[in-house]
Formats: C-alpha cells, sequence, structure tokens
C-alpha cells in the first residue's frame, strides 16, 4: 500500500474535518504525521485528540520536513496563497481550503484596514488575477499537485449527477444553485482583509465551485476540455444594514461583518451559451442550505446537500436529545430538525480526501485542482466589478 504523509497547517473547524477524513481513506496509507500553528499551544492540544506526532511552531519548520508529502493549508483565506506559494516552491504538494484566495491584507494592507469600503473592485480584480498567474507559475515550475478542498464537488447528490449526464448525454442549459445559512462562525469572515469578501467569495464559492465543476465535467465528456465561464452579471447586498433590521431588540441572525457584504447573486455565462444563477447569504435561518439544480435538454436534476431528510427529529426543548449532533448551523434544537446521520460524508469530506490521497499516490490530477479554484475566484471577483460598475464582466481564460 502506497503511503501518503500529510502535514496539517491550523487547528481550527476545517483541520479537524481533514484529519478525521484523512483516516478514512482506503487503499493508501494517508497519515497526518505533524501539525503547525501560529498559537504552538493550539498545535500541540490538537496533535493530542488527533493523535498526531509531531508539532511545529512555525510553517517553515514544517515545511522543511522531508517526511511530509502533502501540506493541508487549513488557514484563513488571506494566508492560502502565500502559504501554497511556498509549498509549491518546497515541492509540497498542497491541499488548499476554498476560497483560494482574494484581496486581503495580503495585497499591502493592515489587516485591520477596512478595504471592502475604499478600495475598488477592478483594482482587486485586477491584482488578484496577477497574483493567481504567479501561482500558476510556481506550480508549473514545482511540478507538484494543486488540490483544491471544494466539498460539492466530491458530494454524494453530485457524483449521482455525474452519472446522469455522462449516460444520459443531454445538454446542460441552465443551473441554479444556492448555499445561505446565518452567518459565519469564523471570527476573520467579518473583515475584508482577512475573508478576501463577504458572502459572495465566502459563502458563494461553493454554489460557483458547483457550477463551475458540473460545466467543466460536461465539456469534458463531450468534448475532452471543460466548458469554461465566459462573463458575469453580479449584485451584492447588506441587508442587516436595513434600518428595519437594527431596530429589532432581538437578533437572530449574525450581524458583525464589518465591510464585507452578506448577500451576493451572479449570473454565469459560459462558452457553450448556457447559464447558471447563483446565489449566496447570510441571513437565512434553519440551517445550512446547499443546493443545486441542473435543468438539461433531456431532464432535470435535483442536488440537496443540505438539508439531508435521511433522519426528522422532533423535540420540545432544546436539551430534548441531550448533546447529541443534529446539523451545523440551526437556528434552534426545538421543534423538527434535519438529524443528519453523518453530515461530514453527505458533504463530500471523506470522498474529497479519498481523490486526493489517490491523485499522489497514482501520480494523476484530482478531481477539484487548480483549473476549478482558479475560476471561482475569477469569476466571484468579476462579479464584484460588475456590482460595483453595473455592467457586464468578461471572465480571464
Amino acid at each position: 500500500m502506497k503511503r501518503v504523509n500529510i502535514g496539517m497547517v491550523g487547528t481550527g473547524f476545517a483541520a479537524s474535518f481533514h484529519t478525521e477524513a484523512a483516516r478514512r481513506v482506503v487503499g493508501v496509507q494517508a497519515d497526518v504525521v505533524a501539525i503547525a500553528s501560529g498559537n504552538p499551544e493550539n498545535a500541540v492540544r490538537f496533535a493530542e485528540k488527533h493523535g498526531i506526532p509531531k508539532t511545529y511552531e512555525s510553517y517553515g519548520e514544517l515545511l522543511a520536513d522531508e517526511q511530509i508529502d502533502v501540506v493541508d493549508l487549513c488557514v484563513p483565506t488571506n494566508l492560502h496563497l502565500p502559504m501554497a506559494l511556498q509549498a509549491a516552491e518546497a515541492g509540497k504538494h498542497v491541499i488548499v481550503e476554498k476560497p483560494f484566495t482574494g484581496y486581503t491584507a495580503e495585497a499591502g494592507h493592515d489587516r485591520d484596514e477596512l478595504i471592502g469600503n475604499t478600495v475598488p473592485r477592478q483594482q482587486m480584480f485586477d491584482h488578484t488575477i496577477a497574483r493567481m498567474d504567479e501561482m500558476e507559475r510556481a506550480l508549473q515550475a514545482g511540478g507538484v499537485k494543486f488540490m483544491y478542498a471544494e466539498n460539492w464537488v466530491y458530494a454524494p447528490a453530485v457524483a449521482k449527477a455525474h452519472g446522469l449526464i455522462a449516460s444520459g448525454n443531454g445538454t446542460i442549459m441552465r443551473i441554479h444553485a444556492e448555499e445561505s445559512h446565518s452567518g459565519s462562525h469564523a471570527s476573520y469572515a467579518s473583515h475584508w482583509s482577512l475573508a478576501g469578501g463577504g458572502a459572495l467569495l465566502r459563502t458563494g464559492s461553493h454554489p460557483v465551485g458547483g457550477v463551475l465543476h458540473i460545466k467543466q465535467f460536461e465539456g469534458l465528456q463531450k468534448h475532452g476540455k471543460p466548458i469554461r465561464p465566459k462573463s458575469v452579471v453580479g449584485e451584492v447586498a447588506h441587508l442587516t444594514r436595513m434600518e428595519s433590521f437594527a431596530a429589532e431588540k432581538e437578533k437572530y441572525l449574525r450581524h458583525d461583518l464589518v465591510d464585507c457584504e452578506d448577500w451576493g447573486a451572479v449570473l454565469i455565462t459560459f462558452e457553450d451559451g448556457s447559464v447558471a444563477e447563483v446565489v449566496s447569504s447570510d441571513v437565512v435561518l434553519g440551517g445550512i442550505y446547499n443546493y443545486m439544480e441542473l435543468f438539461c435538454s433531456n431532464g432535470r436534476i435535483r442536488c440537496h446537500m443540505n438539508p439531508n431528510d435521511q433522519v426528522l427529529a422532533y423535540g420540545p426543548a432544546d436539551d430534548s436529545f441531550g448533546d447529541e449532533y443534529l446539523a451545523e448551523k440551526i437556528s434552534t434544537r426545538r421543534g423538527w430538525n434535519y438529524a443528519s446521520p453523518d453530515e461530514h460524508w453527505a458533504n463530500g469530506y471523506h470522498q474529497e480526501m479519498q481523490d486526493f490521497m489517490e491523485a499522489v499516490a497514482e501520480d494523476r490530477e484530482p478531481l477539484s485542482g487548480w483549473t476549478l479554484a482558479r475560476d471561482v475566484v475569477s469569476v466571484i471577483y468579476a462579479a464584484y466589478v460588475s456590482a460595483e460598475e453595473g455592467r457586464r464582466v468578461e471572465v480571464p481564460g
């Protein structure tokens, strides 16, 4: 059995489920052998909890470990691109959480500067594209794999859509997709300088990634090359700044975004003339809503990632089921709830890590890789320009 050693960077939510997913890989011996964090105490606690043998106080020390094959970056968005560049230059394969990058403090601004309120979106777009060009050159020079952790690509519902698309051989005419919930639990999400954007980037990268992947898949099946996005029209809003909402005494939605939007929508036109409508929002109660629908020339496919209705549980009180996990970001444990039996599997986290480890062991490209990561950021930043300037914006190829 081939062995792949992983160096984890970060100790938060994503690092935990990435580590758990690595343990469920079959056919490849995937081991998280080291953990690095900006806070050494967090690294020690994480290593003890997950049985990881080595801890490092710096990213540089982890990169210097010759036993590590893959670096897994579970860090805030502003660190994704600079750390991925370092990994490529060190000859390490790299896993990067979504979204890949954005215009952040990494662009030369102080992390506390309110760049979301002051920097023109075209300037953000140009800088971000240039940095991704730099990353692409580094990947080519280093000969390493870039694995983009977009779990929608691997969700069982989307995997089933793959089979239906391939067997049906129809044309995907239109796609509608959405991810919405009541707001991010990550503290850095409030500031553009750290998150690279608001709901459209942070939350919308999932449905944007989903629809771009589906068109890539269709193109590869039919023509041997992906169908890429051509142009976008976008809109954003700060809905929790509405006067009527501000006047409400009891608030159930997060409303602490400093200079980021809490709602966004983008209309994508593809090279083949098909379209996709994507919505993302931080102002939806009742848990996470992950949904994609494909309107094809020969049928219609609905993919529900969340909520999953395999198990419905009713409780008259918040503690009716003790501390047993129900589902992510639900507003209340009272009443009816979707009690997901295996949320990580339904979201595609385990299948994602399986593909990444096989890609490294078999020296092949992952299903979710560089092209998808780049296109997601390009589409969303083009949408930011469109929303600010009120025009259709071309997506660079």
